[in-house]
Order: structure tokens, then C-alpha cells, then sequence
């Protein structure tokens, strides 16, 4: 039984990590319509990092197409998170800390690939803050119900 719920893990991990994405999108509206962020980073990769992926997608659905994957995106980390070691997984601070470190990550070593390598620092602090803070919440759920299993 053991075996068959650890497997589990990964799935329920991806579950939360698309609950997680959608979470964070309600965020960037209130922060974009605050003024805080101009542009999301799931936009920002379709318009300037990738936008050969979104050019067959008619413009009347590119926000749909873009939503989409970045709750894939979502989907994919929440599953990596989920196949964390019990032990790190059912810290109260790990799904936080996943998420930030997300963050970070993608500030460090694919932003600079894909929009070159300025693209990082040209962030304002309040859009630098709008991230952490959503990558925060991204976390949380992440981590939700991790601490059980």
C-alpha cells in the first residue's frame, strides 16, 4: 500500500501545483491592476522568451494558450515537489520556500537565457516584491497536504 500511495505523490503534487498556478493568477490581476507588474512572467516568455511557441495560436486565444501553460508549468513543479522526500516535504516552511526558491531560479538561470541577461535587475522593487509574494502563495499550496503524507 505504501508503494502504490508514494506514487500517489507526484500526482497530487501536480494537482496542487495547478491549483497553485491558477492561486497565483488571481494574485497578478490584483497586482497588475495595483500597478505593481507590468507584465507576468508567463507573458513576458510568450511575447519576448519563446514566442515561436504562441505564434501558430490565433491572437484571439493567446491568453488562453498562455494561461494554459503556465498552469502546466504549475503542474510540473507541483509534481516535483510532491516526489520531495517525506522528511523535507512536511516541513511547515518547505512549500514556501519551494516556491521562492522557484523564483530564484527562474531569475537566475532562465530569465538571462531567454531575454538576455540585464532582464532580472531591470525589475522594479515593487514588481521584485509582487513575485516573491505570489511565488510565496505558489508555495503554500504546494505544500498543502504534504505534511501528511
Amino acid at each position: 500500500m505504501a508503494t502504490s500511495y508514494s506514487r500517489q505523490r507526484p500526482v497530487d503534487g501536480a494537482v496542487r501545483g495547478v491549483v497553485a498556478a491558477m492561486a497565483m493568477t488571481g494574485v497578478r490581476r490584483v497586482t497588475k491592476g495595483l500597478g505593481l507588474m507590468r507584465e507576468s512572467p508567463p507573458e513576458r516568455v510568450a511575447r519576448k522568451g519563446v514566442p515561436q511557441l504562441f505564434a501558430r495560436v490565433p491572437a484571439s486565444r493567446r491568453d488562453e494558450a498562455i494561461e494554459l501553460a503556465h498552469w502546466a508549468y504549475g503542474a510540473v513543479a507541483g509534481g516535483v515537489y510532491g516526489a520531495l522526500p517525506a522528511g523535507v516535504r512536511r516541513r511547515p516552511w518547505a512549500g514556501p520556500a519551494y516556491g521562492v526558491a522557484m523564483w530564484v531560479a527562474f531569475e537566475a538561470a532562465v530569465a538571462p537565457v531567454l531575454f538576455g541577461p540585464a532582464e532580472p535587475r531591470e525589475r522594479p522593487a515593487g514588481e521584485r516584491l509582487a513575485l516573491v509574494l505570489d511565488h510565496l502563495l505558489f508555495g503554500a499550496v504546494v505544500g498543502t497536504g504534504s505534511r501528511r503524507n
